[in-house]
């Protein structure tokens, strides 16, 4: 027998990258997607926007969620983007948010920068009232000068984590899925779902 958790996204992808991500761990877990309204995330940290994709999941679905909410600061940009990652440029377009970033550090000495996943899980309880637990990935690298690599999305292209001499594009899928701020927040989560869902200790 297995539980249901529901990941609060519309993104099929990545319903598939974090099965890939958590492999084994997800044991007695059925993780499925979510086809329902999407909340407005005005959040103002990432742990307040995957709390409120997981609440809204959950309050829709009556089953245990999980949401993430993630993106990349620039030191030289006071953290900017931040969680205005996926909007940055106005377009929801990943390589005009790219280019925008490119040409804001421009004239930057400090490249440095660093990718934020917040991991969120909400269970609801009509009894004890809602369970709500959230784990923060950090992902520390630079931003590059120019784009390299065809893989990931978003920001991939431009960022070269911290230790490696590649961008996160020109990481294999299971390379990046070993060490990403995705990886780093649902590996910390994980052992809280497991316990919360299945009982374990």
């Amino acid at each position: 027998m297995t539980v249901q958790l529901v990941l609060a996204t519309h993104n099929s992808h990545k319903v598939d990258e974090l099965r890939r991500i958590l492999g084994d761990r997800l044991d007695g877990i059925e993780l499925i997607g979510y086809d329902g309204p999407e909340p407005v995330e005005d959040g103002d940290t990432f742990e307040a926007n995957a709390l409120i994709k997981a609440r809204a999941a959950a309050a829709h679905t009556g089953l245990a969620a999980i949401a993430d909410d993630s993106g990349i600061s620039a030191t030289a940009l006071g953290g900017a983007p931040g969680i205005h990652s996926a909007r940055y440029a106005g377009t929801r377009d990943d390589r005009d948010n790219l280019e925008l970033l490119l040409t804001n550090l421009a004239d930057a000495s400090d490249r440095s920068a660093w990718f934020s996943c917040a991991a969120a899980l909400v269970v609801g309880d009509s009894e004890r009232g809602d369970f709500e637990h959230v784990e923060l990935g950090v992902w520390p690298g630079a931003v590059l000068t120019e784009a390299a690599g065809v893989g990931g999305f978003g920001y991939d292209p431009i960022f070269k984590p911290e230790g490696l001499e590649v961008s996160a594009a020109e990481l294999s899928a299971d390379e990046k899925n070993a060490v990403s701020h995705r990886a780093r927040a649902f590996e910390a989560i994980m052992p809280v779902v497991r316990a919360r869902l299945l009982g374990e200790n």
